[in-house]
This record gives C-alpha cells, sequence and structure tokens, in this order.
C-alpha cells in the first residue's frame, strides 16, 4: 500500500470511508504524512457512524449510540489499498476501510463484513461465486426548479427524448465517458460496455464479472462515487436514485452471478440451455427469499415508485429463460457461461447488502435443495403471480421477520437497519415531493 504513495509524490491528503447501511462514505480527511499510521494501525471512530440515517444523523434509541457510551470500533484498510479520486481538483488518494472490534473480530455491522460473512459461507462449501453488476443512471441538470437532461457539451443541444442504444447519446457526452473510462482503469473498476437506455439521458455501464466477490461489490461502490462526483466536475449531475421521473423508466442494477467449483468449472452448466440442479435450487433460494430481501433490492422510498408493472422493474415473484419481464433471468449464449441474472434491484442499493441478500438466498437454496416452480413464459406483468412488497413501510417488516434474512445476516446488522429505516420514514412524510427528490439525487 505504501509503495502506491510513494509512486504518486503529487498526493497530499487522503480519504480514509467505509460504507454505512446506506452505502453512504463515512470516514475522514488525514494529511498524507500519517497514512504510515493508519496502514499498519488502521484508524478509529464510533461503530454508530456505520448506522446513521439517510441524512446522517444518529438512530434513535440505537444500542450503538448511548447505551454502549457511543465506543468506538477499529478500521482497517481493505484489501483495495490506495485509489486516486479523479473528480476532486487536488490529487487525493482513497483508503477503503472496514469495521472491526478491538480484538480483532469483525464488527458485524458493517455491510462488506456481511458480504464477506456470505462468500465464507460458499467457500466453507467448496463454492466460488461469480459476480458481475450492471448499472444504470440518469446524468441531469439540476441547476434549475425542474430536472432535465444536460445540454450536449458537444452541440448545446438537449436529448429531446429516450434514444436506447444510440451511438449519438454517447457520442453526446464522450468527454464525460472518456474521463470515466480512464477514471475507472486508474482506480481499478473494472468497467466494460457502455450504452444509452430507455430513460432521457440514462445510460448503463456494466463492471465485468470475477470470482472475487468483495472486489465486484466494492467496484460497484466506488463506481457509484465515481460518477457521481465525476459528473459534478463536469457541471452537471448523476444520479443511481430508482426514479428520478415520474415519466421516465427508473433505474436499475442487474447482479449476474454463477457458481463455480475450486477448479473453475461453471456448477451451473450442464452442456446444454437448461441448467443443472444446483441452478435450479439457488434460483429457488431466491425466489423464496425475495419477498424478505426487498428492503435490499430497494431500501429508500423513492424505490417504490420504480415498482409499477410494466416498468422494467419486475414486481412478481418468478424466473424464466431468457426473458427481461421475470424477476429471475436465465440469459442465453453459451452454455459455459450459464448464470442468473437478478433483474429486481434499483440503482440506489447498498451493493454489499444486496449482494449478500441474493447469493444469501441463492445458497439457502443449494443447502436445502429448494426445487423452483415451473419457469413463466411471455409477459410477466400479464400473469397471476405472487408480488413483492409494494410499500416501504411492507418490505421493512418482511425483512424483520424473514427466516431466511435471519439466515444470512447477522442480528445486529438486522436490527440495526431496521432501526435506520423505520426513522426514515418517520421523518419522509414531513417532505414534500421536491425535498424528498434534492435529498436521493446525490446521496444514493
Amino acid at each position: 500500500m505504501r509503495d502506491w504513495l510513494r509512486h504518486h509524490p503529487d498526493v497530499k491528503t487522503i480519504r480514509v470511508a467505509a460504507a454505512d447501511l446506506n452505502g453512504q462514505a463515512r470516514g475522514k480527511r488525514v494529511p498524507v504524512r500519517f497514512a504510515d499510521k493508519i496502514v499498519k494501525e488502521g484508524t478509529r471512530f464510533p461503530y454508530s457512524a456505520l448506522n446513521l440515517d439517510i441524512w446522517g444523523e444518529d438512530i434513535e434509541n440505537s444500542p450503538l449510540v448511548f447505551e454502549t457510551g457511543d465506543a468506538d470500533g477499529v478500521l482497517k484498510p481493505t484489501e483495495r489499498g490506495f485509489l486516486p479520486m479523479p473528480w476532486l481538483d487536488a490529487p487525493t488518494a482513497l483508503l477503503p476501510i472496514w469495521m472491526f472490534h478491538e480484538d480483532g473480530t469483525p464488527f458485524e455491522g458493517d455491510p462488506r463484513q456481511a458480504l464477506a460473512r456470505v462468500v465464507k459461507k460458499f467457500h466453507d462449501r467448496g463454492l466460488r461465486p461469480v459476480c458481475a453488476t450492471e448499472l444504470e443512471f440518469y446524468l441531469i441538470d439540476d441547476s434549475g426548479r425542474e430536472l432535465r437532461v444536460p445540454p450536449s457539451p458537444r452541440s448545446g443541444k438537449r436529448r429531446p427524448g429516450a434514444d436506447t442504444l444510440a451511438l449519438r447519446a454517447l457520442d453526446a457526452f464522450d468527454q464525460f465517458f472518456t474521463d470515466l473510462y480512464e477514471a475507472c482503469e486508474a482506480m481499478d473498476i473494472d468497467a466494460d460496455t457502455a450504452i444509452s437506455e430507455a430513460g432521457i439521458g440514462q445510460f448503463e455501464i456494466n463492471l465485468l464479472h470475477s470470482d472475487d466477490v468483495l472486489k465486484v461489490a466494492d467496484d460497484t461502490w466506488l463506481f457509484k462515487l465515481l460518477v457521481k462526483g465525476l459528473a459534478r466536475r463536469h457541471g452537471f449531475a448523476a444520479s443511481f436514485m430508482a426514479k428520478p421521473y415520474d415519466n421516465w423508466p427508473g433505474n436499475g442494477m442487474h447482479m449476474h452471478f454463477s457458481i463455480t467449483d475450486n477448479e473453475g468449472r461453471n456448477l451451473f452448466d450442464d452442456g446444454g440451455p437448461r441448467g443443472t440442479d444446483l441452478l435450479r435450487h439457488a434460483v429457488a433460494g431466491c425466489l423464496k427469499a425475495m419477498p424478505g430481501s426487498m428492503l435490499l433490492l430497494a431500501p429508500h422510498a423513492n424505490s417504490y415508485a420504480r415498482m409499477v408493472p410494466g416498468a422494467h422493474a419486475p414486481t412478481g415473484i418468478a424466473w424464466a429463460y431468457e426473458n427481461r419481464t421475470a424477476a429471475l433471468r436465465i440469459p442465453s449464449g453459451s452454455h459455459r457461461a450459464r448464470r442468473i441474472e437478478h433483474r429486481v434491484a434499483g440503482g440506489d442499493i447498498n451493493p454489499y447488502l444486496m449482494m449478500a441478500g441474493v447469493l444469501g438466498s441463492a445458497l439457502i437454496g443449494i443447502e436445502d435443495a429448494l426445487e423452483p416452480p415451473a419457469p413463466v413464459t411471455g409477459n410477466a406483468y400479464d400473469l397471476d403471480l405472487p408480488q413483492l412488497p409494494v410499500t416501504w413501510q411492507d418490505a421493512i417488516d418482511t425483512f424483520e421477520q424473514s427466516p431466511e434474512m435471519a439466515r444470512i445476516f447477522a442480528p445486529e446488522l438486522i436490527d440495526n437497519l431496521v432501526r435506520t429505516k423505520r426513522q426514515e420514514i418517520h421523518y419522509m412524510a414531513e417532505l414534500s415531493e421536491e425535498e424528498v427528490l434534492d435529498l436521493y439525487l446525490d446521496t444514493v
């Protein structure tokens, strides 16, 4: 880690940051001369700092605050090491960190620790998840009272409507995307294909698959920070908010995953299009746990504006082969790449919690040898299917009571997240629609 700083002598300050339960970066600014001390000893801040509400306020009556004296945890660097922060004017390094107790055991209220816990369960069984994420976001001019697509830096014109898979839409913001890919390269974020999407000023970028699940989650979290920061440097906003516009599609975050053995063989591949029994067990686990995991897939008040039938966001609990109306899709293509695409989550998720929930659900299906219902065909929105929770309150209650979530997450994390969301839902009732939009546009 220290070698990185020696090769970047222009860096004078560093940021140390961890993801809280909402995926917000919580941390400190530190002069670079103290970097060796942080690498060796870590840093400290209160356990409660990873359990703040979306406004950054303490959770009322949280056991992490006054009941325990608002005690400190120890935060140590992750495997990622130092990274540049290309969206800032001054050369700056970011050091991702995660939280431990004084005795070195993981703090189970840390979302990255929650994902590591799930990954370890796979590895203990000789299984290796392989994951990738696809992130949708809007580029937005939020300088006026109403949100609009930014004018193209090339032409000065605003796109009047959506332009799915249009090169001209990408070319209109060519310098932004050029800078974004260069920044991803510098930050070791494995960004792949970019496309224009179905919303006005909406784009999607895929991150490459890897069996290093924590790196995929890190890439996803860091990518969101990067896109939002870099867009501001270009004079507009970027938002992963689930539904910034009433009349345009929401932002999704699709996760693809397969499972290999320790030799790298895809255990979903049966040599044909159907897939193995292990694939169907994983599908069944994801379907069974989907209502309980809804709070991880749609964590905010605005998330549920996206979850309406026929709006490119699955609302029924079903799976299918090569069918984007289903919650779980088995993509076509080479049998060697047989995988599951989980299509429910919005772009506003915390990737650590969302990926822990999805992979943990799949593992339950594998451990219990669950069998899914028959795959659906046709338009899943027209079918009489079991439905996902349709309100934020229902999702909170279902998550708290879910036996599947209790198998995946530590009781401490479940309690902390439920307290957080109940506090948010209480105060959200006092906000106008404009205030809600302003809150979520930059934060999630």
